[in-house]
């Protein structure tokens, strides 16, 4: 049986504007070459977060295997990529993903800062959750529908272990509130970005 996460779970405040679902089928190279791009950089995330701080030893059992998981999405995305007899291609600006770091705090505790960096992976991974449930449901390509579906429980997974984590630095209240304020912002970003058929965000 498949289940899929629902919006209301996903917390999103804005849902992903229709045009550019309805564009997914005539940009699949695009869409999946920018794609493989978003798995490498969700590895690196987490390998930074690691390097930054090697003495939260949670975050370092938990972020780890994560590592390993999302470098395999890398591959598998390129192995689709072969399968249809396009290239990986030269790595695009994640324009959405610069938007958000900017929101990212500087100074004060050390653990407020991490608070910030984990809630912002959370952010890009129910995003990233959202956009493969609409893959899922609307391409044509059955097998990249299913790859989509097994995609998208991973990425909630992710979404939800950021959120955890980010409670064990900072007391639960705190990351309520940073993540709602966080939300308000992802929302305003979607809205003024550009939409564009040939990016997963």
């Amino acid at each position: 049986m498949m289940i899929e996460p629902k919006q209301t779970i996903l917390k999103l405040q804005l849902p992903t504007d229709p045009r550019w679902v309805s564009l997914v089928d005539e940009n699949l190279e695009e869409i999946l070459v920018d794609h493989a791009y978003c798995e490498q950089k969700a590895a690196s995330s987490c390998i930074s977060l690691i390097i930054q701080f090697p003495d939260k030893d949670k975050l370092v059992e938990i972020l780890t295997p994560i590592v390993a998981e999302e470098w395999e999405h890398f591959s598998r995305v390129v192995d689709q990529l072969r399968k249809r007899g396009f290239q990986l291609g030269k790595k695009r600006t994640d324009a959405y993903v610069v938007e958000l770091s900017k929101h990212e705090r500087k100074g004060d505790r050390i653990e407020r800062q991490l608070m910030d960096k984990l809630l912002i992976n959370a952010l890009i991974e129910a995003r990233s959750c959202e956009r493969f449930k609409i893959l899922w449901k609307n391409l044509q390509d059955e097998e990249l529908k299913q790859f989509y579906y097994e995609l998208m429980a991973s990425e909630a997974g992710h979404y939800v272990t950021f959120i955890k984590l980010a409670k064990e630095y900072m007391p639960e209240e705190v990351v309520k509130a940073r993540w709602a304020e966080l939300l308000e912002i992802e929302a305003d970003i979607i809205s003024r970005l550009e939409v564009r058929a040939d990016r997963m965000h």
